[in-house]
């Protein structure tokens, strides 16, 4: 059983971590297969479809489909989508961004990433959109690490994206993961008020940045669940489950880039 220290962020014990990293390693090579299945010409349904047909083959469960009445195997957002999208009749077409969040439950445990993909030739804004996207996401998980505080992880999304003219999605953020889809503490893509909690070895994060390419603001639909950006331009989600460790991060659900840094002048 996870213990908690005294801000009641769980901390997982080695045998915890060995245990969720199987999860996080199944999630991310189901994350990794459905990503090279969106093309144009299938829709959101297909997709889901597919994720579902993979968890079965793999024997797990989706950690999304019925929570809090989620009617989808994993979240399919397209566009002006931010997140939470669910599948259906939408086609995927070129030049669509497309972002695909997965969760499976292994184990008693939970594997928690996202990507977003571009479909057939994107213009460079875009382009410049998931690189930027995706390295706020890596600034953030460079200080997983025992001794940091959890707001300077925070800031680093938010510090790294406004230079570059993009937006923060302030009305949902990351999230502690473990036997639960959602544990403490809450991951905002900014600084969070007040004093943060010191970074513990053992605490496992959902690093999630949310970008938009307008203004900040966004909505949901009709459905409940489908969070779209205010001004219908586009968005992108990147997400990791990391381990804080003594000696800095381990992402438990590795994958490689999906964007282009060099776009940014940044180089790997």
């Amino acid at each position: 059983m996870a213990k908690k220290n005294r801000n009641k962020i769980p901390i997982k014990s080695v045998a915890d971590v060995k245990k969720m990293r199987i999860a996080c390693e199944t999630a991310s090579t189901i994350l990794q297969a459905v990503a090279k299945e969106i093309k144009a010409g299938v829709t959101t349904g297909d997709i889901d479809q597919y994720s579902r047909d993979l968890m079965a083959q793999m024997d797990v469960k989706s950690a999304f489909l019925g929570y809090r009445g989620f009617a989808g195997n994993i979240c399919i957002s397209v566009n002006e989508e931010v997140v939470h999208g669910i599948g259906g009749s939408r086609p995927i077409l070129s030049g669509d961004i497309v972002s695909v969040d997965i969760g499976v439950v292994q184990g008693g445990w939970i594997g928690d990433n996202a990507t977003t993909v571009g479909v057939g030739e994107i213009d460079l804004e875009t382009k410049r959109l998931l690189a930027v996207t995706e390295q706020s996401l890596y600034e953030a998980i460079s200080f997983a690490k025992e001794g940091e505080r959890l707001g300077d992880l925070c800031a680093a999304v938010e510090d790294f994206v406004v230079p570059h003219k993009f937006s923060i999605v302030r009305e949902f953020v990351g999230h502690g993961v473990g036997r639960r889809l959602h544990e403490e503490p809450q991951v905002p893509n900014y600084r969070p008020h007040g004093r943060s909690p010191l970074l513990k070895e053992g605490m496992v994060l959902a690093i999630e940045p949310m970008v938009n390419a307008g203004v900040p603001g966004v909505k949901i639909l009709e459905d409940g669940w489908t969070v779209i950006t205010n001004d219908k331009k586009y968005s992108a989600h990147f997400e990791h489950t990391v381990l804080v460790t003594k000696n800095g991060p381990d992402i438990l659900t590795a994958r490689p880039r999906e964007a282009t840094p060099e776009i940014l002048g940044i180089e790997l």
